[in-house]
């Protein structure tokens, strides 16, 4: 077995536990581990990457215990491409949080830690009920870390974020207990093999089981009606908290296109395609959804948040196609959300840190120092959200579009993606304007420009973000390839089940 599968998830496990029990008063020293094992992991992504690319479903067996009965971690081109992702974004966060936002509460590279390990690990396991575990570990992690710096707004939002995600492990819970109780198993590849044959009595339940599992990542991936909690949690977050987050709905997603593309898939019998008719006007709804909360908002950090909301919309408007085409364009999608998402956080938090009194509301204020660099990197990051050229949002946006042509909601999709996108592009610009070309020109109450200038740590990982945004923008041929054969994998669940349960067994089984 190849052990360095595991590492993703073991390697932040124990920096995580060392920098509590051993470095618990020492920042300094805090910094410098977090960001080397961050290094490190982003390093170990890049290798496995490059390890899943040959297009082969590797599988850790912890124990050597064989699948179903064990525990087993899975490595193929989506869990791979997911782990570099979060990898990159962990190292960008990093590098800002030490400019400053780290010192503002104790623990935060190892809760930092602790949540890499729970977003590694939901990305790698191939076993449903593990997947609750490592749900819970983020829950857990993503708590302390909204809460970093105290306040009582955060600890409000705190609060309701916790309600709202323990109601969902709770149907989790209850899905997972269904599914079990009719198949006999977790492990997502006997899964697969086993409601292909269940009992005609037992349909019925199975598929009560799976849609409370698409409730569960649903609500993860903030999907309409189930996205309320995200603006007013992303928006209470200290920056590179939110900005980590926005690999948060990517898990949600992820899940969707694992357990609905693979497990109940368009070979699983009774229960084949259950998220199809659900999730494609669930996604709709979340485009629209997210376009008027980027309009109506008044604050520049739930603007970003409801961009959040809208760009889940597009991402899943393109995984409820269920094909190779829309899967394609669903990772891409992905991938640029992510890193727009998390520019435009850490961006907004420059800006609002500058103006008077950190004001956040979209109102006329004295200009801030440095607006040159901050104005300058709102706009690349606002274009790279709404999707305007030459950066990936506008490229995955026509991959969206080009996936859904020729499908029976095709002029619904077109005409939804275009005018809200023409909404988004609106509300950024009335920002701008607002934010920089209206400032109110009073000397005297400007900020001094000198002792204010940004953290060179926070304006490195920004740009690194833009600039990630700008290569998978001009690197588009190679990446597409790269995701259409990612999707073509997803496809093949003949392949998943050989590689996890071994090569004799066959989907018509039903062991």
């Amino acid at each position: 077995m190849n052990h360095w599968i595991i590492a993703p998830i073991v390697l932040p496990a124990f920096v995580a536990a060392f920098l509590v029990l051993v470095l618990s008063h020492d920042l300094k020293r805090q910094r410098l581990v977090s960001t080397a094992a961050t290094v490190f992991l982003l390093g170990t992504a890049a290798g496995l990457f490059l390890l899943a690319s040959d297009g082969t479903t590797r599988v850790y067996l912890l124990g050597n215990w064989p699948a179903p009965f064990g525990i087993v971690m899975v490595l193929d081109r989506l869990s791979a491409l997911m782990l570099l992702v979060t990898a990159v974004l962990a190292l960008a966060v990093v590098v800002y949080a030490c400019g400053g936002w780290d010192a503002k509460g104790r623990h935060f590279h190892a809760l930092f830690q602790f949540q890499l390990m729970g977003i590694c690990g939901a990305f790698l396991t191939g076993d449903a009920f593990n997947l609750f575990v490592f749900f819970e570990v983020m829950l857990i992690a993503s708590y302390g870390l909204m809460l970093h710096g105290g306040g009582p707004y955060r600890l409000r939002a705190g609060f309701q974020y916790v309600a709202i995600n323990l109601a969902g492990s709770t149907l989790f819970l209850f899905a997972v207990g269904l599914i079990y109780a009719t198949t006999g198993t977790l492990n997502m590849a006997d899964i697969a093999v086993k409601a292909r044959s269940v009992a005609e009595g037992d349909v019925a339940l199975l598929r009560t089981g799976a849609l409370l599992l698409l409730l569960v990542f649903a609500l993860k991936a903030a999907l309409v009606p189930l996205h309320w909690w995200l603006p007013t949690a992303y928006g209470a977050a200290p920056a590179p908290v939110a900005a980590l987050f926005a690999i948060m709905t990517k898990v949600g997603a992820y899940c969707i296109i694992r357990m609905y593309g693979m497990v109940f898939g368009p070979e699983a019998g009774a229960v084949a395609n259950a998220a199809a008719p659900w999730l494609l006007p669930a996604a709709l709804l979340t485009l629209v959804t997210g376009a008027l909360g980027v309009l109506a908002t008044r604050r520049l950090l739930d603007l970003v948040a409801f961009s959040v909301v809208w760009s889940m919309g597009s991402l899943l408007v393109a995984v409820g196609l269920f094909d190779a085409g829309g899967l394609t364009a669903a990772l891409y999608y992905a991938v640029h959300s992510t890193i727009a998402a998390a520019a435009l956080f850490l961006v907004a938090d420059m800006v609002i840190r500058h103006r008077r009194h950190w004001e956040d509301r979209l109102t006329v204020a004295p200009p801030v120092p440095y607006a040159n660099l901050l104005s300058g990197l709102f706009f690349l990051a606002a274009i790279t959200m709404a999707g305007l050229p030459p950066f990936s949002g506008f490229i995955g946006k026509l991959l969206v579009l080009d996936a859904v042509r020729g499908t029976p909601l095709a002029a619904w999709t077109w005409g939804l993606i275009l005018a809200t996108s023409l909404a988004v592009i609106i509300a950024f610009s009335r920002a701008g304007s607002t934010l920089f070309w209206k400032a109110e020109t009073r000397a005297e109450e400007a900020l001094p420009a000198e002792g204010a200038r940004p953290p060179m740590t926070a304006v490195l990982a920004t740009v690194g973000m833009i600039g990630a945004a700008g290569l998978l923008a001009a690197g588009a041929g190679p990446a597409t390839a790269v995701f259409a054969a990612t999707a073509g994998q997803i496809m093949d669940v003949r392949g998943y089940v050989a590689a996890v349960l071994g090569p004799d067994t066959t989907l018509a089984q039903g062991r």
